[in-house]
This record gives structure tokens, C-alpha cells and sequence, in this order.
């Protein structure tokens, strides 16, 4: 996008953002003038207005991992105008900016990470994705959970607004005194905090964080085949399947079928072939 479309495109999610909460965020996307570059921003707007309800922002965090640079999505700022949130759009703020970036990059698996201290988001992440830890079932964390983990604590706490003098536990993956870096305003108390239908995220985050110091949690987990099968199966309405369809076909055209075709027309100069886009 050229300057003036993305200052455009921030503009209506600082909109969403006025909407949903008291105070002002300066982190991320509204406060580091280089984020839109690393983030994927979803906005969603109202068929019969236009305007816009909701919006996700979702930074690409790198890390390394056996060697090998990869990316990890963080689910970051996520916000839904208070007069839209029961509209059923969490399929498409939390999974299907996640699901086409799993087609577009050939279906090979993409680490996530959350931070959040709301019971309604840590069940939904741990439902959602793979491999998730912590979670309420329990369990370890692998040695690239733990990895993964302390990279994004030691270089990149400022994509999701905590300050330096945050403490980090990485036997429970908990960051305490979270709300000190731009994220100040996003503190909520447990009764405040949005529940899960299952009443053991809302037990587990109870007993895990400290929400009077401000406790977060940093989950790590995996989009895979597995999770992209539940999602089609169980996230998506019907309604939308068909439209989904078309994207997904739009996308294995781009970074899969189109390369392999140039690359087998051997009469034909190959180019500037682009298998990744």
C-alpha cells in the first residue's frame, strides 16, 4: 500500500480502537511508525454503512529455531466495536487471517504466539491451535516453546506493549507487571475480563495470573494441517465456505500451480520465478 492508503487503513482501525475502550494505546501499530511493514491488518466493516467495526493487527515476529530463521505470527491487537461483539466475527479476526497465510506460504506449519490475560482469548487460542502451551490441560512446554518464547521476551516486547521492567517466568510462561510499556490502558481486572464458555480457561487463568500487579500469559502454539481441518470444519460458517473456497484456490494458483507450471515449460524462458509470494 502506498502512505497515503495505509495512513488511511490506521486511521479506521484507530477509529475501532476509540470505540472499544477508555484511554489510548501507543504501541504497535499506533505507536511504531515501522510496524504496518511486519504486520498483517484485517479490517472489517459494516455491509450497510461501510464503516468499520473491528480490526486485527498481527505482527510477524522473527526468531530462529534449530538454526533455521522462521517467523512467528503474534495474535496481537484484536478489537471489536462494543455494539458488534456478539456479530460472530471472532472466526475472522482470530482464524482466517491465520488459515490464508498457512495456504499462502505452501501449508508448511507457522508458529503463533499470544499474550493475553483474558480467560476468552487464552481458551480460544488453546482450542484453536496446535500444540499450545500454557494451557489448561496442562503439560510441558517443548524445548522451541521455551525458545521461541524467551526470544520474543528478550527482543520483541515492545510489539505487544510491555516495558523492559516487566518480569518474565519462563516456567509458567507468565510476564508479570505486563502493562507498562503502551499497553497501560488495556488492564482489566478478572471480573472485568471477558469468560470463556468453559469454565476451566476461566479457573486457570485465575489461578495462574495476578491481575491486581497485571499478569499476562504467553501462549506458543502451531498452525498446521490439524488446525487448518478444524477451523474449516468447525470455526467457518457455511455461508462462507464458498467464498473461502475461491480465495484458497486463488492462492494455491499463486504459490503453487502457476510456478509449477512455468518451471515444467521448458520452451519457454522460466524468468523471474517466484514460488513464495
Amino acid at each position: 500500500m502506498d502512505r497515503l492508503a495505509l495512513d488511511a487503513l490506521i486511521a479506521e482501525c484507530r477509529a475501532v480502537a476509540a470505540a472499544s475502550m477508555d484511554g489510548a494505546l501507543d504501541y504497535g501499530l499506533f505507536g511504531d511508525p515501522d510496524a504496518p511493514a511486519r504486520t498483517v491488518i484485517t479490517l472489517v466493516r459494516d455491509r450497510a454503512s461501510g464503516r468499520p467495526i473491528a480490526f486485527n493487527a498481527l505482527p510477524l515476529i522473527p526468531v530462529s529455531l534449530g538454526g533455521e530463521r522462521l517467523e512467528v505470527l503474534h495474535l496481537g491487537l484484536v478489537m471489536v466495536d462494543p455494539n458488534h461483539r456478539s456479530a460472530g466475527l471472532s472466526w475472522i479476526l482470530y482464524g482466517l487471517t491465520c488459515f490464508l497465510l498457512f495456504v499462502r506460504r505452501q501449508l508448511r506449519p507457522l508458529w503463533v504466539s499470544s499474550v493475553t490475560q483474558v480467560p476468552a482469548v487464552a481458551g480460544m487460542v488453546a482450542e484453536t491451535f496446535d500444540g499450545v502451551w500454557p494451557a489448561a490441560h496442562g503439560g510441558s512446554p517443548s524445548f522451541a516453546h521455551r525458545h521461541i518464547a524467551r526470544q520474543i521476551m528478550r527482543d520483541h516486547r515492545a510489539v505487544f506493549g510491555v516495558g523492559a521492567d516487566a518480569g518474565f517466568d519462563d516456567e509458567r510462561f507468565v510476564i508479570t507487571n505486563a502493562y507498562t510499556g503502551g499497553s497501560d490502558d488495556l488492564k482489566k481486572s478478572f471480573e472485568d475480563a471477558p469468560k470463556h464458555r468453559q469454565p476451566r480457561y476461566n479457573d486457570f487463568c485465575a489461578n495462574l495470573l495476578d491481575y491486581r500487579r497485571g499478569d499476562d500469559l504467553l501462549q506458543i502454539g502451531q498452525i498446521n494441517l490439524a488446525t487448518a481441518r478444524r477451523f474449516l470444519a468447525e470455526a467457518v460458517p457455511h455461508h462462507a465456505l464458498p467464498q473461502l473456497g475461491v480465495q484458497m484456490l486463488i492462492l494455491v494458483t499463486q504459490a503453487v500451480l502457476a510456478p509449477a507450471a512455468q518451471w515444467l515449460a521448458a520452451d519457454r524462458p522460466l524468468g523471474p520465478l517466484r514460488p513464495s509470494l
